[in-house]
Formats: C-alpha cells, structure tokens, sequence
C-alpha cells in the first residue's frame, strides 16, 4: 500500500486513516461494516459480542436529547458463532476489523475467543464498559483486580492486539487502564457512553424502555478529552479516542489529548459520508500545519 499522510499504525494495525468506526452503532454483520469501509473508515469495529445470541431490550431503545443519544439496546447480538460465520465469509479479504467482545467475567471471554480467534481480523476490543446491562460492562469495568482477569483470559488465548474500552462512570479509570495493561492489554479504548436517563415530562414516563441507558454524542467529548489526556500521561500504550467526535475539529482534539486513532459512532447518523468529511479535514489541517503524519500531533496537547 502506498504510504499517505492519514495512514496510521496502532498496536501493529495498519489503518489507511485515523477515522474508524465505533462499536454499537453498525456492524452485527459484515456487509455493514465493509459499508463504512468503502465510506471512507479507516477501520472498524463491531457490535459487541456476546457467547450467546442475545435480543437486546424492548423499544424504545433511543432517544434523542439536546446533549446527544440517549441508548439502551441491551448489547443485542447474533452470539459468538454466528458471528464467526460471519468472519469466515470474508476470508482473504483482510479487512480491517476490530471485533468488540464482552461477557459475565473472564470465562465466558475466553469461551467468546475460543469461537472467534480462527477467523482473520485485526484485534479485540474488550467492552468493560456498557452501562446499562447488568452483569457485564461497567459493573465488570469498575474492579481492577477482575479486569485484569479478563485480559490475562483473553491473552492467554489469542495473539491478536488486546483493546480494553474502559468506562469514565467511575473514579478509578486510570487505576482499571494500569491493570488491564498490567495483564496484557496492548491499547486502551476511551471512553463509552456515559450513564444517563431522560422523562417524559407530559406522561412522566422514562423515555427508554430500560429507563437507564448510556449518553453519546457532543455532551460526552469533554469528558472523553479529559480521560485521553489523563491516560496519555500516565500510560505507554497507544489509545483510541472516542466520544462524541462528528467533526474534524473533534478528531484532532482528541489527538492532541493523546489518540492514535479516533472512533466515531453518533455522527453516523448523518449517514456515512461522515468518514470521509472528517478525514478531509484532519488532512487539510495536517497541511496547513505542515504535519506529515498523524503521529506528529499525538499528545501535542501536553507540551504546554
């Protein structure tokens, strides 16, 4: 592949840009992953998922506020063997698809990589951090000492690249990154959705069926900047920003508080020409800055 200024390697991935998609918002199957690809991603990531196939929650599932997506799928999936029929599908291909995994603890990660490691794709992206379904996500995420059992679960049995999404709805993020890089983890992913809940203020009702859900999109960003920047300082692994990036400003914010690369999921639902608008940008702003590469500016934001 011919090197361009845009491409960028993470872990030992090789991505044609910065700009990937995020987990949760597309990508149950192949073909809607490949989509975001030819859109212009720079990678993907999948739904998260799970040993088992799992429905999700009732409808309604989101709902839009003045801060963002509001969300409680419930980590819907087709389960782990159905997922890997997927993969083999495109056997040869060489995608570049991360697969995101989650599970009640370190046993059922590692029976999930069992099922998938055979396939061809470019790492896992642990979800540590879903915060709206009970048993897995954040209520894994928040204990170091558990987290660090499932990345040595989930090491022990693969050698593909090892992302942790860490969750910032607690005050021990850096304290979880530390140990999951202690157990293995090759990078970092920051951050998912944060708790949140919105009522219906004429019927009084939660507006989500789950009534708790998780908030994506502008409102999160600061928050995200904050954590990347934090984790940047204090680890020395790469980490993939994420959280509530739909512009080519926000992608380099994120960069410059520490990202090697950035997810984007919200803005999706501009449609898929969100890729290569934000990709476009962060080249045009490379330069007129006179960066070469997207490392250049990784971190930046520390120098001062």
């Amino acid at each position: 592949m011919v090197d361009t200024p845009l491409r960028v390697s993470v872990a030992g991935m090789k991505f044609e840009n910065p700009i990937l998609l995020a987990s949760g918002i597309a990508g149950v199957t192949v073909k809607t992953l490949t989509r975001a690809i030819e859109s212009g991603a720079g990678g993907v990531v999948s739904k998260s998922i799970g040993l088992e196939p799992r429905e999700g929650y009732r409808n309604p599932t989101l709902v839009a506020t003045d801060s963002g997506l509001l969300n409680a799928v419930g980590l819907s999936n087709p389960g782990a063997h159905a997922f890997s029929e997927e993969l083999a599908a495109v056997k040869g291909r060489r995608l570049p698809i991360v697969v995101s995994i989650f599970g009640g603890g370190p046993v059922e990660f590692g029976r999930v990589v069992e099922i998938l490691d055979r396939n061809e794709f470019l790492a896992y992206e642990l979800n540590l951090s879903c915060p709206h379904v009970e048993g897995v996500g954040t209520e894994i995420g928040h204990d170091p000492e558990v987290v660090a059992a499932v990345v040595k679960a989930v090491r022990s049995r693969t050698q593909k690249p090892v992302f942790v999404k860490l969750s910032a709805n607690t005050h021990r993020t850096l304290e979880v990154a530390r140990a999951a890089v202690g157990s293995g983890a090759n990078g970092i992913t920051a951050i998912n959705s944060m708790g949140a809940m919105a009522i219906e203020v004429e019927t009084g009702r939660p507006s989500l069926a789950h009534k708790y859900g998780g908030l994506s999109g502008p409102g999160i960003r600061p928050i995200a900047v904050a954590r990347i920047y934090e984790l940047y300082e204090n680890l020395k692994v790469p980490i993939i920003g994420c959280g509530g990036v739909s512009t080519w400003e926000h992608a380099v914010e994120l960069i410059l508080a520490g990202a090697s690369a950035v997810e984007v999921g919200t803005a999706l639902y501009e449609g898929y020409g969100v890729f290569n608008k934000i990709n476009r940008g962060v080249e045009q702003y490379m330069k007129r800055k006179k960066y070469r590469r997207v490392q250049e500016m990784v971190g930046l934001g520390h120098k001062f």
